[in-house]
């Protein structure tokens, strides 16, 4: 296929989509492992006897890795060569995902998953600047972020249902090899496929300003998660000052460095800014909402992690078409006027979940707050990679995937806080400080249906307030982006 773009003539071929096919499997697997893992820790307490702090760290080292060194793995693609990296990064995460079936103790376990964290973090942002080496054309990227994209929400879909038939007829450590053998064919097809790219006048990396990334975004991760579950206490608050203050140190470090970690002048770039910030914002607001729809399933309703997982598919799967799409209509309409035309669409949701106390009406709502993400995220990324040169592509692509990881931590916090707060606020001290909390601790039946009505208020305020957030989102984008043409012009 030969297309036109900026006055170049540029050939994508079959070659290319087969590529696209192979860094979609990457990514795929990448996303599949975390949400199988939510279902496979009860099991793995059961066989290696992790106390309460270990199931916490198995759970949450993956992701901690993930934040902290992404944006060092981008930086660290460019230098070295995207494939390579790439390549690497699979090799390690294939290696990993079989100590980690295979462990025998809880710390070796730990290990392993920090391990798949690190190749993890090197996949994501090294197959989204690989996407802009193959697809230079606009609107061809598109598609291809779309399909990209989609690959995160097939996961999703896949990963609790994949996750509850290993469990069920194989031991635990199945649900770490399912990624396996689509390592090994990345690493077979991918130095054939892939092309290789890097930055040849970049220089060495920065090891301090690796050190205080690190510094600033796991205790910020750490806070944000601390405070979603325990409020503001000393350690969330601790956590989220020392996170800031280095944060605030490798910023100033940035802005003197001749070849910066992250080239912080990006940001004065309204483009880059505005859609990398409502691309987070989306993810905090939207993903926090999730996680208590998925709650309302199972503290409410009474369903299982299976039975809940089964009634968000609608959803995924609305969200995984409508990512196809938008590339689509991106060719005839502006994204100030498609990006916040899909945000409509998660604020209908949002507020039919404001009312919502049937199973039946929140699935529904939920697929159709879902349609919301795709025009943002394929034409945010999009812009955000566009707008940058080339050899900068895997930086800014790990930008985007630390700040959704960032926006996901902060929703959860703030919105949790929200729900316990109206929780609290209605029961009045009985029923502990969370519905959960009130089912363990067996209140009686009037106690645990206020609970339920309390649970419910909360989570309604919560969708009300991302409803009413998304509105102000919505309109700055179409005011900043009502300049910018479709991608077939």
């Amino acid at each position: 296929m030969t297309l036109t773009a900026d006055g170049e003539t540029v050939t994508i071929g079959r070659r290319q989509w087969i590529a696209l096919g192979v860094l979609c499997l990457a990514t795929l697997l990448v996303s599949l492992d975390l949400f199988v893992m939510l279902l496979a820790v009860p099991a793995v307490t059961e066989a290696l006897g992790a106390s309460s702090s270990q199931q916490l760290w198995i759970l949450d080292v993956y992701g901690f890795m993930v934040a902290g060194l992404m944006i060092t793995m981008g930086n660290l693609g460019d230098r070295i060569g995207r494939r390579r990296l790439l390549l690497t990064a699979a090799a390690v995460f294939g290696v990993a995902s079989i100590v980690a079936a295979y462990s025998v103790s809880p710390g070796m376990l730990i290990g392993a998953r920090a391990v798949l964290g690190i190749a993890g973090a090197a996949i994501a942002p090294c197959t989204l600047s690989l996407i802009s080496t193959l697809f230079p054309d606009t609107r061809q990227r598109a598609t291809a972020l779309g399909i990209w994209a989609g690959c995160f929400t097939i996961g999703a879909v896949v990963g609790p249902i994949v996750g509850g038939v290993l469990l069920n007829h194989f031991w635990w450590g199945s649900a770490f090899l399912i990624g396996v053998p689509a390592m090994v064919v990345l690493l077979v097809v991918g130095p054939i496929l892939l092309p290789e790219y890097r930055n040849e006048q970049a220089g060495r990396i920065d090891i301090p300003s690796v050190v205080l990334s690190l510094a600033a975004i796991l205790p910020a991760i750490h806070g944000l998660k601390h405070l979603a579950a325990h409020g503001a206490g000393a350690e969330s608050v601790a956590a989220l000052v020392i996170g800031g203050v280095f944060g605030w140190i490798f910023v100033r470090r940035q802005r003197r460095l001749a070849d910066p970690l992250v080239d912080v002048r990006l940001f004065t770039r309204l483009t880059f800014s505005v859609s990398l910030g409502s691309m987070m914002t989306y993810s905090m607001l939207s993903g926090g909402v999730m996680v208590f729809v998925a709650q309302y399933f199972q503290l409410v309703q009474g369903m299982t992690p299976l039975a809940a997982g089964i009634a968000l598919v609608p959803g995924m799967l609305t969200s995984t078409v409508a990512f196809q799409l938008a590339p689509r209509l991106a060719q005839r309409i502006r994204p100030g006027v498609l990006i916040p035309a899909g945000i409509a669409f998660t604020i209908v949701g949002m507020a039919v979940m404001t009312q919502a106390t049937s199973t039946t009406v929140l699935v529904i709502a939920f697929a159709v707050e879902a349609v919301g993400a795709a025009p943002l995220v394929t034409l945010g990324t999009n812009l955000v990679i566009g707008s940058v040169p080339p050899e900068k592509a895997g930086s800014a692509g790990a930008l985007t995937q630390t700040s959704n990881e960032f926006g996901y931590a902060l929703g959860i916090a703030i919105l949790g806080s929200v729900v316990t707060a109206a929780y609290r606020s209605q029961m009045g001290g009985r029923g502990g400080n969370s519905l959960g909390e009130a089912i363990t601790q067996g209140v009686p039946n009037d106690v645990l249906a206020d609970a339920h009505d309390a649970f419910t208020t909360g989570f309604h305020l919560a969708a009300g307030i991302t409803a009413l957030a998304l509105t102000a989102i919505a309109v700055l984008l179409a005011v900043t982006l009502r300049s910018v043409p479709p991608l077939s012009r």
